[in-house]
């Protein structure tokens, strides 16, 4: 081994440490450390080592661990962030993943879907598939927004499914600064989906 390729590996760890344990991550996200194949030589030795692991085709973590369970799983966050890239941050949790996140189902889906801005991707880690899917900027108005997690998880469940329970469940759930934010930003929303959104903030 050459002292650059050493070089090369000391700092991609020394990264890793750095960003703590349940970091997910791929190789784009070490290029400015040297080349493509330097990185993905770097990264197979270090998972050789049990220092990260290997979870797909190029995308690794520095897992958590637990004295219970041992290594945990990556959370589906983490991976999606790593999917969409350095430069690509926008994420918005969708379908039955974001009625899951409220509190409105209680089943985890075995494809967990974000909407993005960069590239559509899909990749299995596990008994999880993590699918990030291109969408239009509109979809993504609301990203990174409690309002934005109640619209996903309402288009998700449909007009028929949506009534006072699910009004009463993000009432519970939302501080009044949150009900306040989802009523100002159903201007965004669907026609049917912004009155329950006005709904969940009025107070009776």
């Amino acid at each position: 081994m050459t002292s650059k390729t050493q070089s090369v590996e000391k700092e991609l760890l020394s990264r890793v440490y750095g960003r703590g344990r349940g970091n997910v991550f791929t190789p784009m996200d070490f290029l400015d450390l040297g080349s493509r194949r330097a990185i993905d030589m770097a990264l197979h030795r270090i998972v050789k080592t049990g220092t990260i692991r290997r979870l797909a085709r190029g995308l690794y973590d520095y897992p958590k661990t637990s004295e219970l369970v041992g290594v945990l799983p990556p959370s589906a966050e983490a991976i999606a962030k790593a999917l969409a890239g350095p430069e690509a941050l926008r994420l918005q949790p969708a379908g039955a993943y974001a009625a899951n996140l409220l509190g409105l189902s209680e089943q985890v889906p075995a494809q967990i879907v974000y909407l993005t801005d960069a590239r559509s991707r899909t990749v299995r880690v596990g008994r999880q598939t993590i699918r990030l899917k291109q969408t239009t900027p509109r979809n993504m108005k609301l990203h990174n927004r409690t309002s934005g997690l109640v619209v996903q998880a309402l288009r998700y469940l449909g007009r028929k499914h949506t009534g006072p329970e699910q009004i009463a469940t993000l009432r519970r759930r939302f501080t009044a600064d949150q009900r306040r934010e989802v009523a100002t930003d159903a201007r965004w929303a669907p026609a049917w989906v912004a009155e329950i959104m006005r709904a969940i903030a009025r107070e009776d």
